[in-house]
């Protein structure tokens, strides 16, 4: 029954003009109507404890899907183990000009060029205000706005703000739609960036202890900057890293009509290029840095690839687009039964062991 909903529904939203379908996807969510996995049975083997907090299951939405804050509870219901809202804004921003969403389906791909539209932080974190914690875990992403004189001022200012309202918080320097917003990855810049971060993280804010840092990172980037931003993470005390964001390269392989658009590419096209980094961060940091995986994530075996290639969690966000919010439920039963036909006891000792493949 549930099935035979969802795959209507999912060839209704395909048929729609992508941002109106993910409009009406939240709005579903916000209202009840879809299907909750909340009986999801913790599976001991997926259970593990990443930067200090216990997550019972290794698989996130990413950010970008619930950017206002507006839907995390029910999305947690549908059984995964962490959202990440946002991203935010220091103020509201209405991003770029429509269209700026496009599906590419013979690619089971999106490019994408929304700019960071969103509420703005205040209302973010309003909305989390709320929040029952014993529904799941919130990490909340932050961005800048784009006429941003002073970003690290921006960035340091919104991690202080949001700092009581997520479990962990992740800096959002790589999204390809906010020019001159990956240029924060580079060495000096970066430099600058986290040494400000890293003396909010020393202090305590009203006896509050800040939350995990993490950063988002793009896959467009070469073995040297990876080498700069583990040092850099490293010195700083950072406590994870996503690998990564969106991609501006347009692999020969797409096939759909919208290839040329600008912006971001995700979902299976990126799986490749994502996981070959996210490897290479791995490798070169000796597993010194915790690693979330996002890029291509589909099903049981990227989700499993992306764990042995140095994940310790991993994020989806197109997937659902092609395979609807069951994909939680089969990536939770996949996995674990994957692990334990690999002879695993838990999900940490497959971190990393493929690693090598991909490098």
């Amino acid at each position: 029954q549930i099935m035979s909903l969802t795959t209507l529904g999912m060839k209704i939203f395909s048929k729609m003009d992508p941002e109106a379908a993910h409009r009406l996807a939240i709005n579903l969510l916000r209202f009840g109507l879809f299907p909750s996995s909340k009986l999801l049975s913790k599976d001991p083997i997926l259970e593990q404890d990443v930067f200090g907090i216990n997550f019972s299951n290794p698989i996130g939405l990413a950010a970008g899907f619930d950017k206002n804050a507006e839907a995390f509870e029910p999305i947690l219901a549908l059984g995964c183990g962490f959202v990440e809202v946002g991203s935010f804004t220091p103020r509201p921003q209405f991003g770029n000009p429509k269209p700026r969403a496009f599906r590419l389906l013979e690619d089971e791909a999106a490019i994408s060029r929304h700019g960071f539209n969103n509420d703005g932080l205040a209302k973010g974190l309003e909305r989390l205000a709320v929040r029952k914690k014993q529904f799941g875990l919130v990490g909340i992403n932050l961005g800048i706005n784009k006429d941003s004189k002073t970003p690290i001022v921006d960035y340091v200012d919104s991690i202080i703000r949001a700092s009581a309202y997520g479990d962990y918080i992740t800096v959002n320097i790589s999204s390809p739609n906010t020019e001159g917003l990956r240029e924060l990855q580079n060495a000096n810049n970066l430099d600058c960036l986290l040494k400000e971060i890293y003396k909010v993280k020393s202090s305590t804010l009203n006896d509050k202890k800040v939350p995990p840092i993490l950063l988002k990172v793009a896959p467009d980037i070469t073995n040297k900057m990876i080498e700069d931003i583990i040092n850099l993470a490293l010195k700083y005390k950072i406590d994870g890293l996503i690998v990564g964001n969106t991609t501006i390269s347009r692999p020969s392989s797409l096939q759909g009509h919208s290839k040329n658009e600008h912006g971001g590419l995700s979902g299976k096209p990126l799986f490749e290029l994502s996981t070959k980094i996210l490897a290479q961060f791995y490798i070169l940091s000796e597993g010194r840095i915790i690693l979330i995986g996002s890029g291509g994530v589909d099903g049981v075996e990227t989700a499993y690839a992306k764990i042995k290639a140095g994940a310790s969690l991993i994020q989806i966000y197109t997937g659902l687009m092609y395979h609807g919010p069951e994909l939680f439920r089969i990536i939770f039963d996949g996995l674990g039964n994957s692990l334990r036909e690999d002879g695993f006891a838990n999900i940490k000792d497959a971190i990393g062991v493929d690693a090598h493949i991909w490098h």
